[in-house]
């Protein structure tokens, strides 16, 4: 098939990722193409691809910072643009599929009533406009819908919109590999935001006398130097927003990995990386944590700093090779990518039954109507 998938525009998909999101896509992108499809991604430019079609001059974040401009017509307009010149490749057909993994609801609604095969992938819980998206055209044969959990899957149902597909992010068990007997330290990767917990994984591992290396971007400077740099003494690093290539070095060389939501995460990228390597996670039960670690980690009520330090020390009964081998049979790329691939031939079956006509419709510009004309 030719795919075309789109980025979420806050962050080129290159490393060191700006989080999540972009290393999913990244993964994505190479996963059909070793599974034999051409794929071309549609991001901002600076990302790094082999078929980068480049939708606008950067990242929104270094233009527009989401934290300043989240919600203003401003942000909205400068999305709008980017989207829209995605619409001048797709809308003239050339693709089998799109693979929609933006955070941008309008482009749901002008795939479905253009008869576009459409997977979007909800990558956060059912939100504003975005399910105001899915909920219109859920029912359009030629559009689907995925999320990372069945967490997730329960909440959009909770809300009115059943069915969703489950599809778990897939990681790269051949790149996330274990690295021999342990060190004597504990790993914490994530944006430093408050909601990602670093404050209490650092409280949890003073409190057992753990050492902890911390890395990530610095998002909330305000946070990081109230709650985070008064702390780093006494064992407790931080290491900044480092490579995929270091951070599977340091990954598998802990003893453990600390993976603290204090917010319904609605899958656990960093902690499916960690069970590739072999190592046991210890962390905050909120959102899909637990169904990506299972019976390979510790799990405690989400902000119980207490709890956390006990798990903390617990974390060497657990055998490695087993976090491994829950990584290797349910969590790998491949897996991920033959799910999508199910989700594919869904809609584009249902794109060729309907022959859905090309409609205008009231809620978008005049601009994108000619683009789909």
């Amino acid at each position: 098939m030719k795919i075309a998938v789109l980025a979420h525009i806050r962050h080129a998909i290159a490393e060191p990722f700006g989080g999540g999101m972009e290393a999913h896509c990244d993964m994505l992108c190479r996963g059909l193409r070793a599974a034999g499809h051409e794929v071309d991604l549609f991001a901002a430019e600076g990302s790094h691809d082999e078929n980068l079609v480049p939708i606008c001059a950067a990242p929104y974040d270094e233009v527009l910072p989401w934290r300043v401009y989240r919600g203003t017509s401003e942000l909205a307009a400068y999305q709008r643009a980017a989207f829209e010149r995605v619409l001048l490749k797709i809308g003239g057909g050339g693709y089998d599929v799109v693979h929609n993994n933006s955070l941008f609801p309008e482009i749901i609604a002008w795939c479905a009533q253009a008869g576009i095969p459409c997977v979007t992938s909800q990558h956060v819980p059912s939100f504003g406009t975005m399910f105001d998206a899915v909920e219109a055209a859920r029912v359009q044969p030629n559009i689907g819908f995925t999320v990372t959990s069945h967490d997730q899957q329960s909440l959009w149902a909770d809300r009115g919109c059943p069915g969703l597909e489950v599809i778990p992010n897939g990681i790269d068990t051949d790149r996330w590999v274990p690295a021999g007997e342990p060190g004597d330290y504990l790993t914490w990767v994530g944006r430093i935001v408050p909601d990602k917990g670093l404050a209490e994984a650092i409280q949890a591992a003073r409190k057992a006398r753990a050492r902890l290396k911390i890395f990530g971007p610095v998002e909330d400077a305000a946070y990081f130097a109230a709650k985070v740099e008064p702390f780093l003494d006494g064992g407790i690093e931080f290491h900044g927003h480092r490579s995929a290539e270091h951070l599977r070095q340091e990954v598998a060389q802990a003893r453990g990995a600390l993976v603290t939501p204090l917010w319904d995460e609605p899958f656990g990228l960093v902690a499916a990386e960690a069970l590739s390597c072999g190592t046991p996670v210890a962390g905050f039960d909120r959102g899909a944590l637990s169904e990506v670690v299972g019976d390979c980690g510790i799990l405690v009520k989400g902000g119980d700093v207490g709890a956390l330090a006990h798990a903390i020390r617990r974390l060497g009964s657990i055998d490695r090779a087993a976090c491994r081998e829950r990584a290797t049979s349910t969590l790998s790329i491949g897996a991920m990518i033959a799910g999508y691939e199910r989700c594919y031939a869904k809609v584009i079956a249902g794109a060729r039954l309907a022959s859905l006509p090309r409609l205008a419709w009231a809620s978008s510009s005049s601009s994108t109507t000619e683009l789909l004309a």
